[in-house]
């Protein structure tokens, strides 16, 4: 196979020899244009691996406008090309309204060589499968990867989530996964890595609601010896531990306050100190982060930083909940039946109509976790080998307290975890505590609301 030509766009001689010359030592053909009409012309006469393009052209120098008008106008002309865009006026608004118009990945000048060759490789061999059989393969082979995560992808949501993920994967953009309870965030945080050139490099997972404020910063970026009390020895925070890797922050949304300008000062010099040291150390992370916070709404109310925000999303991927990819349910569910079944030693079951005809008809308010633990349950609990309705036990009153706490939380801008803790205790207070009565007006059994209340710490 041929090898692929990138496409060079800047209106600066020296810019263009200075990439030129860095391409042709690591064997990488460029074809170097001054400029939107001379891109635009040499896209007519020749087919490129992926495309290489200043966003500030001689028209206006700073604002970035001609050179998104260049990407709009290769996108419409080739809309598999590969684009990197690159800027001296670099932005955050600017790279994300980029990446929403379809750019592969942002570079800001003066570069890193490192960095522009592992992007520019990464959008190359993206450019250089186009061809349709090509296509055919990575999407095969991207649907079976989230298979073995039990992702399955069958709907035209999910499908549609999954080429989304085959765009960004390769790239180093910082992606925020948006989604209710129990969709698959930290699975889709799991194929992006897999799929990412950090892939055999750590994905460090760090769940933000579980670490308290007073020892945040020594979790996230660790500490020497003696820097406080308890400090007996040297400790490697996350964001060593995910050096070269990827970090994946699970309810980013939770982050304190106080110690967002700490995380944020990482992100964009990719610096950090130990506590109790004054040593600054370079870390190389790709961000992940998942929430089911609105944080528009957050940072309206001044709970979350805008510019941390804008850090975080680079790229938006939002998991549909799953009453939106009904296609799905019951490949979920013989999915889930065949995994239990192995697990727990018995013969996989099957499903008979009316129970796939229920569980059509079930809002599913905790989603796809929801779904896992009812066939857990049957698969367990069944006599025979044929779970039918009866054996799913999904009871339309059982929902009322997440389905509530969801609507709650959409109404007030908190999370489903908040709201539902909310309607909890105001269940508990309207019945002075009894649990039979309150458990009646929440739609739970004993045992669930029990469950909640240790959940919540309520007592």
């Amino acid at each position: 196979m041929a090898q692929p030509t990138l496409l060079i766009a800047d209106d600066q001689r020296d810019v263009r020899e200075a990439l030129r010359l860095l391409f042709k030592a690591e064997r990488i053909d460029a074809v170097c244009v001054d400029g939107p009409r001379a891109a635009l012309d040499a896209l007519g006469k020749q087919r490129f691996g992926a495309a290489l393009i200043d966003l500030n052209y001689t028209r206006d120098t700073t604002s970035g406008a001609e050179g998104l008008d260049l990407l709009r106008a290769l996108k419409k002309a080739d809309a598999e090309l590969p684009v990197i865009v690159m800027t001296a006026w670099g932005s955050i608004d600017l790279a994300v309204e980029a990446m929403r118009l379809g750019a592969g990945d942002f570079i800001e000048k003066p570069w890193d060589n490192a960095r522009l060759l592992s992007v520019v490789r990464n959008q190359l061999a993206l450019g250089s499968s186009r061809d349709e059989a090509a296509k055919l393969k990575r999407e095969n082979e991207i649907l079976r990867a989230a298979d073995d995560e039990g992702f399955i992808a069958t709907s035209a949501p999910m499908r549609q989530l999954l080429a989304q993920v085959e765009r960004v994967a390769p790239t180093d953009a910082n992606v925020l996964v948006l989604g209710e309870n129990g969709t698959g965030k930290g699975v889709v945080a799991r194929l992006l890595h897999a799929r990412s050139s950090r892939a055999d490099k750590p994905l460090v997972k760090v769940n933000m609601g579980g670490i308290p404020d007073s020892v945040f910063e020594a979790e996230m970026f660790g500490h020497v010896k003696g820097a406080f009390t308890d400090a007996k020895s040297d400790r490697i925070g996350r964001f060593e531990l995910a050096d070269g890797g990827t970090l994946f922050l699970d309810e980013v949304a939770n982050i304190p306050p106080a110690q967002q300008p700490k995380l944020l000062r990482v992100l964009e010099d990719g610096e950090l100190e130990r506590v109790g040291s004054s040593r600054t150390m370079k870390v190389d992370v790709r961000l992940i982060s998942a929430t089911n916070a609105n944080l528009a709404a957050d940072v309206a109310r001044g709970a979350f930083r805008k510019d941390l925000m804008f850090r975080l999303n680079t790229v938006e991927l939002r998991l549909p909940p799953l009453r939106e990819r009904k296609q799905d349910i019951g490949m979920l569910a013989e999915a889930f039946a065949a995994r239990f079944a192995q697990r727990y030693q018995r013969e996989a079951p099957r499903f008979a109509p009316s129970a796939l005809r229920a569980l059509d008809a079930y809002s599913w308010p905790g989603n796809v976790r929801e779904l896992s633990h009812v066939v857990e349950r049957a698969v367990l609990m069944l006599d025979g080998d044929v779970i039918d309705e009866v054996a799913l036990n999904l009871r339309p009153e059982a929902t009322h307290a997440v389905a509530g706490a969801a609507a709650l939380a959409a109404s007030e801008s908190m999370s489903v975890d908040a709201a539902e803790e909310k309607l909890v205790r105001e269940a508990l207070e309207r019945t002075s505590g009894n649990i039979q009565r309150a458990a009646g007006l929440l739609g739970l059994s004993r045992p669930s609301l029990y469950r909640r209340m240790e959940k919540y710490g309520i007592e």
